[in-house]
């Protein structure tokens, strides 16, 4: 993307070496610049060590707790779907919170919602942090909205401080990351980095046939005052804090995890359409039943893909049955497969034989395998992963470094930007669960950290 000199240029693939190496040319840069240079080894900005100061673990706590009542569950869970008026509550509170703040606010064709903590030179590309807050039908508390809570507390603690960055940081919670309403999700992320065409998302239905464009044009009509500027724009760096959803930081008793990439995800969409028919009169021989056609698929790719590879993680999450009648013999199926691996040519061999498998076990079915996600494994940049280590180790947080299994909104900002993502333990590893939980003590170590890399990121 066009820019100033704080964009990396000449086209490195994200998370390649030479990716690495432009960030490092970009950082000279900036120092030969005048910018504040950003320390090197155990030790942290003077700036840095005030506004950790002002990062709250009472208030952020209670901004957890706060968040948690819109679409909360009666198990303590939430149910916080993309666009529902559920989240249009949640956007309402959190656009009082940063205006009483005295921060600015916008949202942009996506649905996307900014929160803009001004810089000294304004005009220069911000330094972006955030993830989402929406959550699956049977979600918890703490996936997705602990990374913009925490970008939020640091424009708190910022704003405490009284340090003004020379850079403006910017809050974000991206659009759709789940994906349970509209799929695929990461909607926001994706139009943001242009991964995918606005229209093309605007025209995703969910299963109650509302596209959409249409969700967000209720979302829009809710916030008359707040602007919609373009979609898109340079970026200096982009840092999303997470729960880490799995056991690994628990079990070894680390609080900070230094994400060093994201695995590979496929995702398709089959439909198997055979014939309804009467339960009662007609021949076994003669059906075309679709529901045993498409359970003798997923029990095929599901024996496959267990013989294939431990580490390669085949899912069903999603199976439609139509006319769904106890004395009709079904004529449609529709169901997700969520394909994941760290290597990207063991998911893509996968990947690539998953359509044949499927028209081999028709039994007199039509089939039809649309791919809906593509997306491989990356390495994000070692100099913000050793930077986070450092800090981390400054401010008296055990860390470790560990991929990421689960993908995330950095997957396509590491594209507009370089990009950094800093987990945080959740009780055995439980996500997507009304269980899910994150100790008080681990969400404010994550936001210091977050703190201190975002404040030398801005200068």
């Amino acid at each position: 993307m066009a820019g100033d000199g704080g964009l990396i240029g000449g086209g490195a693939a994200p998370g390649s070496d030479d990716d690495d190496n432009a960030w490092r040319r970009r950082t000279d840069w900036r120092r030969e610049q005048g910018d504040e240079q950003m320390p090197v080894g155990q030790q942290i900005t003077e700036a840095a060590e005030r506004v950790v100061g002002h990062v709250s673990a009472d208030r952020l706590w209670q901004r957890h707790m706060d968040l948690a009542r819109f679409g909360a569950r009666e198990d303590g869970g939430v149910d916080r779907q993309a666009l529902s008026a559920e989240e249009i509550a949640a956007r309402h509170h959190l656009i009082a919170i940063a205006r009483a703040r005295g921060l600015s606010v916008a949202t942009d064709p996506a649905g996307n919602l900014f929160f803009r903590l001004a810089g000294r030179e304004p005009h220069l590309p911000p330094v972006l942090s955030g993830s989402h807050m929406d959550s699956q039908p049977t979600g918890g508390r703490f996936d997705g909205i602990f990374g913009v809570l925490a970008a939020m507390e640091v424009l708190e603690a910022l704003r405490d401080s009284g340090h003004q960055p020379r850079r403006s940081i910017e809050a974000v919670a991206w659009m759709n990351e789940e994906g349970s309403r509209f799929a695929p999700g990461m909607m926001g992320s994706e139009a943001f980095a242009g991964v995918r065409p606005l229209d093309e998302i605007m025209a995703v239905t969910d299963a109650d046939g509302c596209s959409v464009a249409e969700a967000l044009a209720q979302v829009n009509a809710a916030f008359p005052d707040v602007p919609v500027r373009e979609l898109g724009m340079p970026v200096e760096a982009y840092v999303e804090a997470h729960i880490e959803q799995g056991p690994v930081l628990e079990a070894q008793g680390c609080a900070i995890g230094a994400v060093t990439g994201i695995q590979g995800k496929q995702t398709f969409r089959v439909t198997v359409t055979g014939e309804e028919a009467h339960a009662g009169t007609k021949p076994m021989a003669e059906r075309r039943d679709a529901l045993i056609a498409a359970s003798a698929m997923v029990q095929r790719l599901h024996g496959i893909a267990r013989a294939a590879d431990d580490a390669l993680m085949f899912t069903v999450g999603r199976f439609t049955v139509s006319p769904n009648a106890p004395s009709v013999v079904p004529a449609r199926v529709v169901f997700s497969i969520d394909l994941r691996h760290f290597d990207t040519a063991v998911m893509q061999r996968f990947g690539d034989a998953v359509a044949g498998l499927c028209a081999e076990l028709a039994q007199g079915c039509t089939v039809q395998v649309d791919r809906l996600v593509d997306a491989p494994s990356l390495i994000f940049p070692d100099s913000l992963r050793r930077r986070t280590r450092d800090i981390a180790a400054v401010l008296g947080h055990a860390a470790m470094d560990l991929p990421s299994a689960a993908g995330h909104d950095a997957r396509h900002l590491n594209a507009v930007a370089p990009s950094a993502m800093i987990f945080i333990p959740c009780h055995q590893g439980i996500s997507h669960h009304p269980t899910e939980r994150a100790a008080p003590a681990d969400i404010h170590a994550g936001a210091r950290v977050l703190a201190a890399l975002l404040v030398e990121l801005a200068g």
